[in-house]
């Protein structure tokens, strides 16, 4: 027994890459940002400064928070496809009140609500009629853009201009360096990674993803879970609308639709598995980072949009596939 033992323990506790993709994410995650920082460097000298860093800060706060919807839901052992027609109604939206009585702060409060209102009803298809999150956040999504489209042609416009207050959010930064937006995104952050760590809501977050049987023999209600799930998700995801409308200092239904992949490129990079029951916020930060790096990279090799996706979508089959062997033996 003892002489077995000896052969197998060294064995079992080598450091190897599946262990630490498994165990530590952060680590690895690390070194790929810094290796690609390097190459952009590299490329690019005049990016050597302070203020490049402060633009890729600025890009990867609204990825990050829309990543966050997909951490969340994918820790669930679903998604969130949603979000992307979620995000831009809400910055539309908001544009269009600008003119009108009550004003842009009126605009977000139905932004903000409308993008619950879709998100309950996500929640109840998944948890109540156990329709398939993949199924119900997609058809969710065409219906948010098809009422974005209705609300466009009662309007009449397509947006009277983004607030000033939110283009200084979207995109000021604070010393040349430092975002504005990270007075919203630091909350969210904050909020999401205690949600996670320490709430018993995040932690049944986990367990219906790991186990859904043994997490309803224990006596969690899951469709309440996944009903405040959903509703989280696409109010993350109106956040983010309001940011990316910021930036880009335009509004329509379509503004944010391509970031779905990034968002859950993001989240996968970051170690949240599509399995469910495994995954960070602190690792989807990070992705987010990495990814608007990559981003930034491709743009300096003059790489087309359709490039972009390619890479994005092989990025996430990758990925994915390491992390599912990695956490096999686990």
């Amino acid at each position: 027994m003892s002489a077995t033992a000896q052969t197998v323990e060294p064995r079992a506790t080598r450091p190897t890459w599946r262990t630490l993709l498994r165990d530590q994410p952060l680590i690895p995650l690390t070194i790929l940002l810094i290796l690609l920082v390097g190459v952009v460097w590299a490329f690019s000298p005049q990016t050597r400064n302070l203020g490049w860093v402060g633009v890729i800060l600025r890009a990867s706060v609204p990825l990050a928070i829309l990543a966050g919807c997909e951490t969340l839901t994918m820790l669930t052992g679903g998604i969130d496809l949603s979000v992307g027609f979620i995000a831009s109604m809400a910055g539309f939206v908001t544009a269009t009140f600008v003119n009108q009585p009550g004003g842009w702060p009126l605009g977000v409060a139905v932004a903000l609500g409308a993008a619950a209102l879709a998100g309950l009803v996500s929640g109840i298809g998944v948890g109540v009629f156990r329709v398939h999150p993949l199924i119900v956040t997609l058809g969710m999504g065409l219906v948010v853009l098809g009422f974005s489209n209705v609300w466009q042609l009662k309007m009449l416009q397509t947006g009277a201009g983004i607030p000033p207050e939110l283009r200084t959010l979207g995109s000021g930064l604070w010393a040349d360096v430092v975002p504005y937006s990270l007075i919203i995104f630091v909350p969210v952050a904050l909020l999401i990674v205690f949600g996670l760590r320490r709430t018993g809501y995040g932690r049944m977050l986990f367990a219906i993803g790991d186990n859904p049987v043994a997490a309803r023999l224990s006596g969690v209600r899951s469709w309440q879970v996944l009903i405040l799930l959903y509703v989280i998700s696409a109010v993350l995801a109106a956040i983010a609308g309001l940011i990316y409308a910021g930036l880009s200092n335009t509004a329509s239904v379509t503004l944010v639709a391509e970031q779905l992949l990034p968002a859950v490129a993001a989240a996968v990079i970051g170690g949240t598995s599509i399995l469910g029951g495994r995954g960070s916020y602190t690792g989807t930060m990070l992705g987010a980072v990495i990814l608007t790096v990559l981003g930034a990279l491709l743009t300096i090799l003059l790489l087309p949009e359709p490039w972009r996706q390619i890479v994005f979508g092989s990025i996430v089959v990758f990925v994915a596939a390491a992390y599912t062997r990695a956490t096999a033996e686990s």
